[in-house]
């Protein structure tokens, strides 16, 4: 038998460990209603490069994340499974990454041979801006932001 506050510690340690991880699929969860909404409305395809500090780790110490190769070959994959006709609509949230990387998928997102829209609601840093600048068009929030591009 557990004595009461033994109960409440392992309840307390159990609400930390799984509760990051709930808000994690409940936003995952949000995000993919989102996209299959602006597909139907744009008629395009949408992909998200998104990276941001997500609390997921154990006892929700957040982390951060940046454009790396598994990025580039998941985008990659995502634009060669797009049918030539339909237009990509690429949701781009990033502080930057590897040049290599994002030239990869930069150079992706021009070849298309639909038109692809890059869309920024908050910003796109360095890499991010060159992915941003292969586009046909980008879309961004009034108070969005570009950034320099800094390859090294």
């Amino acid at each position: 038998m557990y004595d009461p506050l033994s109960l409440l510690f392992l309840i307390l340690f159990l609400f930390a460990v799984i509760w990051p991880q709930i808000q994690h699929k409940m936003l995952v969860g949000n995000r993919l209603a989102l996209i299959k909404k602006l597909e139907k409305i744009r008629k395009s395809r949408v992909i998200t490069l998104i990276h941001r500090q997500e609390k997921i780790g154990m006892f929700g110490i957040p982390f951060f994340r940046f454009i790396d190769i598994e990025d580039s070959e998941e985008i990659l994959r995502a634009i060669r499974m797009t049918s030539p006709e339909t237009p990509i609509d690429l949701v781009l949230h990033t502080p930057g990454g590897l040049v290599l990387a994002s030239y990869q998928i930069a150079l992706a997102l021009k070849e298309h041979p639909a038109k692809t829209t890059v869309i920024i609601p908050h910003y796109a840093m360095s890499g991010g801006t060159l992915i941003a600048l292969a586009a046909d068009e980008i879309i961004m929030d009034k108070h969005a932001v570009l950034g320099p591009v800094d390859p090294q």
